[in-house]
């Protein structure tokens, strides 16, 4: 699986191929410098059960720490991803 990274101004998405295969997509909106809001996340039928929905969260991770950001997850799927794994907590926005 590949997780790429697309930014575009203040919003921004991470894109999931499996075998050149569009398997999911998960956007997000910059609120500040400092934040970003993953605002939703959609895995094809084909690659559900698979980690793909899971793995666009954790590469979102991966650049919030990177770039020493926060993220706010209102998707309720990254959200889920956030409330079963507490080693992220990081970059966990909190208000």
């Amino acid at each position: 699986m590949q997780v790429k990274h697309i930014q575009n101004n203040d919003k921004g998405y991470f894109v999931a191929t499996v075998q050149g295969k569009d398997a999911g997509l998960m956007t997000y909106v910059n609120v500040d410098n400092d934040r970003f809001v993953i605002d939703h996340t959609e895995v094809n039928d084909e690659f559900t059960g698979q980690g793909v929905g899971k793995a666009m969260v954790m590469d979102a991770v991966k650049y919030a720490r990177e770039n020493d950001k926060k993220i706010l997850p209102l998707c309720s799927f990254a959200k889920s991803v956030f409330n079963k794994n507490t080693d992220i907590d990081d970059v966990l926005y909190r208000s």
